[in-house]
């Protein structure tokens, strides 16, 4: 997955407590069994009316805010089911790193492992970010993974994160490039086995 050190763009405020995460992919969209495809329908009840016409008051449908990478939101943002695919759909869109108060773990550790930053802050700093936004249509902020800060404006505030959480986002590596650091443990592993033990190589043989 592409390695996180620090994102630079427009931050987006999202408003709003208790995210789920059936408002950020409704069901009806997960027919698909690609991971890209899905950021077009990024928050689709809340950016499109029934008859598929855009709200202009919802935020991603702003032209300041459209081109934004980072979002800020409310606490428990993720809730809900542990679909993936909503975290596809803010990748896909380009979100590279989610601020709030808090996050739900499942969605927490899909992000992770989606190679995007879950930046938690406490209220009034997310308060700060929100309002400044929202004043500032277009501001960008910057989120810097190596220095664990977030700047935007006159604000500046600094975050924590899981030492091994930091090194699989500033290397990039997802659960199949932590378990390919062991390549040559497994080879040698495989190596010492008896020839008499069955392997996927001679199960099928015989089928």
């Amino acid at each position: 997955m592409k390695p996180f050190h620090r994102e630079d763009g427009v931050l987006i405020p999202l408003d709003r407590a208790d995210v789920d995460t059936d408002q950020i992919i409704p069901k009806q969209f997960l027919k698909r069994i690609e991971r890209t495809g899905y950021g077009e329908y990024l928050f689709n009840d809340w950016r499109r009316d029934p008859s598929g016409t855009a709200r202009p008051d919802f935020v991603l449908n702003q032209q300041a805010y459209a081109p934004g990478t980072v979002m800020v939101a409310g606490r428990n943002f993720g809730c809900g089911s542990s679909r993936e695919h909503a975290v596809w759909a803010l990748s896909d869109y380009g979100i590279r790193a989610i601020i709030a108060e808090s996050f739900a773990d499942i969605f927490r550790a899909n992000v992770l492992g989606s190679g995007m930053l879950p930046v938690t802050l406490p209220e009034h700093e997310v308060r700060a970010l929100l309002d400044l936004a929202a004043e500032q249509p277009g501001i960008t902020v910057a989120v810097d993974l190596e220095t664990q800060t977030v700047t935007c404006g006159d604000l500046r505030f600094t975050f924590t994160l899981d030492a091994f959480e930091r090194r699989r986002l500033l290397e990039g590596l997802d659960d199949i490039g932590l378990t390919l650091e062991h390549e040559a443990e497994i080879t040698a592993f495989e190596a010492r086995r008896p020839a008499w033990m069955p392997d996927l190589a001679r199960a099928g043989a015989g089928s």
